[in-house]
């Protein structure tokens, strides 16, 4: 048996648990500002109350695998859904039912593509705007912060890199949508029409149906 050079083995040390969470992003149609997915809790810990999709890990189980468990079962959410992972909180105080460390992870999902989730779930799942996201067990309203924060950061610079709209678009709905992601109204369309111009590629197509003149429409690069 392995043993280090203080002559202990590794179950001479105590272990923490590990779980893993995900915050699920989204920007729903009929709410234009960047929301996550909650699941309701009905276990028996602080009764029912709204929190992340997540689980403990499984002996012989890797991460990836343990995200993917828990967004299917918890949330009904199938296995295309690509979740990276975000940051581990290891506050040993985070959890009160013990030493759990959290190996937090992200992922965004088109409003498409999470509404007939919602529907599906008869109520146990539902969307909250993340800046409105207060007092969820396991430190959950860290998470949430940090996975905002991260998806904040990507847009700034990159135009919708995680694919919520749908091509072709127009510089004004993606617009919309970065003001969306990034939770303020009124920052320049000039100025973001300059820094994402170069990043884009124009289609030979206009918009449609629409009040006045048709609109140039445009892919990601």
């Amino acid at each position: 048996m392995f043993r280090d050079s203080s002559g202990k083995a590794l179950t001479d040390y105590p272990r923490p648990s590990v779980a893993v969470d995900t915050a699920v992003l989204t920007v729903p149609d009929d709410d234009p500002r960047l929301s996550v997915l909650l699941i309701r809790r009905t276990g028996e810990h602080r009764g029912s109350e709204w929190s992340l999709p997540g689980t403990f890990l499984h002996e012989g189980e890797t991460l990836a695998v343990a995200v993917r468990r828990s967004l299917r079962e918890k949330a009904g959410l199938t296995p295309d859904v690509a979740p990276r992972q975000l940051h581990v909180f290891d506050d040993p105080a985070r959890d009160d039912r013990g030493w759990v460390l959290s190996v937090a992870h992200v992922a965004a999902l088109p409003w498409r593509q999470m509404r007939p989730v919602l529907e599906a779930s008869g109520g146990a799942v539902r969307v909250a705007p993340v800046d409105d996201v207060r007092g969820m067990p396991f430190g959950h309203d860290d998470i949430v912060r940090r996975a905002a924060a991260d998806m904040r950061s990507h847009y700034l610079e990159r135009p919708d890199p995680d694919e919520l709209l749908e091509e072709p678009f127009t510089i004004r709905e993606l617009h919309r949508l970065h003001e969306a992601v990034e939770g303020r109204l009124g920052f320049s369309l000039d100025t973001f029409r300059r820094t994402m111009l170069p990043l884009l590629h124009e289609t030979r197509r206009r918009s449609e149906g629409t009040v006045g003149k048709p609109a140039q429409l445009y892919v990601r690069r």
